[in-house]
């Protein structure tokens, strides 16, 4: 009888513990599967930016423009630009915005650049000197 008992309390132990963890299962497949559908969501959706860069002595532009993956951008370059310049492009998903103007004459640069979206610019930035490293670069902002 002893046996029987232990055995007993052993299966009911053990069906708990799969049911448990079969519900729990369910659940954390159900929580999966809403962030893929939302993930799938953002990096379909498209948005457009519009780029700008105003100034003197920009030798290059360098931006996304929306070829490529999400991570890894192509870049799209314009040599020897007249400025002020402006690009709207259309970027998917997380992509982040971003446009890099390159001086290269350490005294003739005078640049800024900015990203706008929907009307509203969402990042700017101004430099001197040879190189306008970094640019403009933001967060995508259907991200969020």
């Amino acid at each position: 009888m002893n046996r029987t008992t232990r055995t007993t309390r052993t299966t009911r132990a053990l069906a708990v513990a799969v049911l448990v963890l079969g519900l729990g299962a369910c659940s954390a497949e159900s929580v999966d599967e809403a962030v893929g559908k939302a993930v799938d969501k953002t990096v379909d959706e498209t948005y457009e930016v519009t780029y700008e860069v105003t100034g003197t002595g920009v030798d290059e532009i360098t931006y996304h423009g929306g070829g490529g993956e999400a991570m890894e951008p192509k870049l799209e370059t314009v040599t020897k630009p007249a400025l002020p310049w402006k690009k709207t492009v259309e970027l998917r998903g997380i992509m982040p915005p971003a446009v890099s103007p390159i001086a290269l004459d350490a005294g003739g640069a005078d640049v800024t650049c900015s990203i706008t979206y929907k009307g509203k610019v969402i990042k700017e930035a101004k430099g001197e000197g040879m190189i306008t490293a970094g640019g403009c670069v933001a967060v995508s902002p259907i991200v969020g």
